[in-house]
């Protein structure tokens, strides 16, 4: 097994003996409600072999939440996806029946790209 190494930024070595180096961790903004989230809906194929899949982004919150956004997007398409990076996957094209989902639970949503 590999071990985990820590992500020490530009700290190399300190002489202080009470030092004591604190991680930036990223604080997790809290979920705006449905209204005032600003998503975009579009088809993507780059770097996935020219298939396409329906790509949201522009989700503000936890990433327990985008989760939870993501299985019930997958659930009401009928389809697998997933999510990563703030932005949720889901397989094929399958752009109104997401647009029309978000907008029935109350997101602003706009459809962006070509197609």
């Amino acid at each position: 097994m590999a071990k985990k190494k820590k992500k020490k930024i530009d700290v190399v070595y300190s002489t202080n003996p009470d030092y004591d180096f604190s991680y930036d961790e990223g604080e997790e903004q809290e979920t705006l409600p449905p209204g005032d989230q600003h998503l975009k809906v579009m088809i993507d194929r780059k770097q996935r072999k020219g298939k396409e899949v329906t790509l949201v982004t522009g989700f503000i919150g936890t990433e327990d939440d985008l989760k939870d956004l993501g299985k019930t997007l997958k659930q009401k398409c009928g389809v697998g996806g997933s999510t990563k990076e703030g932005e949720i996957l889901i397989q094929g094209n399958q752009i109104s029946k997401v647009m029309d989902y978000l907008q029935s639970e109350g997101y602003n949503v706009k459809k962006s790209g070509g197609n």
